[in-house]
């Protein structure tokens, strides 16, 4: 007896080929495509056919518009990569006791890194966004999205592309897991000053370079997050909600 063959969708083969050449370099980031109708042709395939093959390519963050508006290679951001990863890890069942360990891996070492590379222009980001998480909790809301841009940043300071792209899709997480701690009424108050406190420090430390008080004030800041599900009560086997509100 033999198996049913699993046919893919020609659009597939239409995205997985043109994949396959820019991942084997034969097309280089900044060669545009073929037009549509040169596409059809090619495969022997019809336009719509091939509009929704691109269409998945450009999704993937491989391919994007260039001047005239023809799609051209181009190397994706890590922020692009990244809503995928993050929803794959959201369909798993993720849970904080996971994002926890997998972030005392991954952001001390963003710390540790930028205290290297960083300037006074990187300086002076940071500070804008400590200025606009304060005032944001001094108006009453939200600093989860801040929080997550000051982790970003760092990474982006510290310049280690590997880092970069193993830590965006575990920050995403961040969102539904700071806004248990901060919905919560024994750390709602506390919660958020604690964690501007944090940044503050581990900014001081940057501003002189010096990388070990930089990555042990992010280790500070990441055990402080552990310790507020454990003040609240919370499981942390259990998998984190899906909002990001």
């Amino acid at each position: 007896m033999f198996n049913r063959i699993e046919v893919k969708p020609a659009y597939r083969v239409v995205c997985e080929t043109i994949e396959a050449q820019i991942v084997a370099g034969s097309l280089r980031p900044g060669d545009l495509l073929p037009t549509e109708t040169q596409l059809a042709d090619s495969f022997g395939l019809t336009r719509h056919t091939v509009r929704e093959g691109l269409r998945q390519l450009e999704e993937s963050g491989l391919v994007g518009r260039a001047a005239g508006r023809r799609l051209a290679v181009k190397v994706p951001d890590h922020a692009e990569l990244a809503p995928r990863a993050t929803q794959i890890l959201r369909m798993q069942g993720v849970t904080f006791r996971e994002l926890w360990e997998a972030s005392m891996l991954l952001e001390p070492e963003s710390a540790r890194g930028a205290a290297g590379q960083i300037t006074a222009q990187h300086l002076i980001a940071l500070e804008a966004n400590l200025a606009a998480m304060e005032a944001a909790l001094n108006a009453g809301r939200s600093i989860i999205a801040l929080d997550v841009e000051f982790h970003a940043l760092l990474a982006a300071i510290a310049a280690n592309k590997a880092l970069m792209l193993a830590r965006e899709p575990v920050s995403q997480l961040f969102f539904p897991a700071l806004k248990q701690l901060f919905d919560h009424p024994r750390t709602r108050d506390t919660g958020p000053r604690r964690l501007i406190e944090a940044h503050r420090r581990i900014v001081d430390a940057l501003r002189v370079r010096d990388s070990v008080t930089a990555e042990q004030w992010m280790r500070r800041h990441m055990q402080d997050f552990r310790r507020g599900y454990d003040v609240c009560g919370l499981d942390t086997d259990q998998p984190l909600p899906a909002s990001f509100v």
